[in-house]
């Protein structure tokens, strides 16, 4: 007895793609820490001192999941991105308004200006062919940059990796526990860092940071 067996056929599917950012001038959009008012704490804090704290609001946030054997995905990803994906672990690139995170061998962040978000959701699916995932997260999550000569000093006390320069480069990424939550840490900058926070931890976060930041003069930048 012998069996014949059809030839496998890619199934079309249709994805739902939602721009995440109204257009409408009565409808108000909040960053994860709206309530800490840090422009109004920018104003009258100190304009000097050791760490210096700005949330990085309303930016758009990608998940890419895709396999690096997939030419497709690494070829579309380059060209709707304008860079390649980074593949060595814990690395990160940044090209203009783009920085892209690598998370895991097959899943990175894109983060970019939020009003190219919906735009370049859309080109990615129509540039990658084969299974690959993107998911636009930006209303779950946001950025706090952390900047000065102590902000080593301080994220010291936050998380238990060892962040001195030596094993902690520029453009360095990893995700670690940070106090009793999580973040995803890139260090931008000689004396700066990003941390990438979940909306639901935010305010936590921002209790902690200027608590372990006060003996070193936290100021606050909008």
């Amino acid at each position: 007895m012998s069996e014949t067996l059809a030839p496998e056929t890619q199934a079309t599917v249709d994805v739902a793609v939602m721009n995440q950012l109204t257009t409408a001038k009565d409808v108000r959009t909040e960053s994860p820490l709206h309530h800490a008012e840090l422009d109004k704490l920018a104003a009258r804090n100190p304009r000097t001192g050791g760490v210096m704290l700005r949330e990085l609001k309303l930016l758009g946030h990608l998940t890419l999941r895709g396999s690096q054997q997939n030419q497709s995905f690494m070829n579309g990803c380059a060209e709707v991105l304008g860079v390649a994906l980074p593949t060595q672990p814990l690395t990160s690139v940044e090209k203009g308004g783009v920085s892209i995170r690598w998370i895991s061998p097959d899943e990175w962040l894109v983060v970019l200006p939020g009003d190219q978000a919906y735009e370049v959701e859309q080109g990615l699916r129509a540039a990658i062919e084969g299974h690959f995932s993107v998911v636009n997260v930006s209303g779950g999550q946001t950025i706090v940059e952390l900047s000065g000569p102590n902000a080593r000093d301080m994220l010291k006390k936050c998380i238990p990796l060892d962040i001195h320069p030596s094993q902690f480069p520029v453009g360095k990424v990893a995700g670690t526990v940070f106090a009793k939550s999580t973040a995803v840490v890139r260090r931008s900058g000689e004396e700066s860092w990003e941390l990438v926070i979940r909306r639901s931890f935010a305010d936590y976060i921002w209790l902690w940071l200027q608590d372990a930041g006060r003996e070193y003069g936290l100021v606050i930048k909008s």
